[in-house]
């Protein structure tokens, strides 16, 4: 079993976003939930430099998802609204459509650091509203979203109807 106790500043943190060096993601990302052995809940420490974020904007059908301001200050999309956050701020991000969508901003001047938690259903549904996207992950013991069992990421407009390919 891992230990269950482990420090921020032990854990490794990997660099996280597109390959091309975009001016608009990026950040350091550190599993804390798979180092310390949890199953049902998951955490990470997430570090985004200035003007940068970590993730598309986005909301999960079936995932509740924490955000723990640690330390800079930024911007929390949620739904429509833009709401100033800095350390010792608690964001909730809810399951649901795109009202409940979210996005962290480092619009600070310094490192914005947080700690991610969330509820790891399998599978998870997230919508991308910015981008008109869709994500499906059956994850399945010991695996992550990029190397998850199943992983689709495509748009609404490449729906089938339900008998496509079915007949022969």
């Amino acid at each position: 079993m891992s230990h269950p106790v482990v420090n921020i500043s032990a854990l490794k943190l990997n660099s996280f976003g597109p390959k091309d060096g975009s001016e608009r993601f990026g950040a350091s990302i550190g599993e804390i939930g798979e180092v310390i052995g949890s199953k049902g809940l998951g955490a990470m420490y997430v570090r985004v430099e200035q003007g940068k974020r970590a993730f598309p904007f986005h909301n999960h059908l079936a995932a509740d998802e924490m955000f723990i301001i640690l330390e800079g200050s930024g911007i929390y999309r949620f739904g429509d609204q833009e709401i100033p956050v800095k350390a010792g701020d608690v964001c909730a991000a809810p399951k649901g459509g795109p009202d409940t969508a979210h996005q962290l901003i480092n619009s600070g001047d310094s490192t914005l650091a947080y700690i991610g938690i969330s509820t790891m259903p399998d599978p998870d549904i997230v919508e991308y509203p910015d981008s008109g996207k869709f994500s499906v992950t059956g994850i399945a013991p010991g695996l992550d979203f990029w190397s998850a069992h199943f992983r689709h990421i495509g748009r609404k407009s490449e729906s089938y109807e339900y008998w496509d390919g079915e007949e022969g």
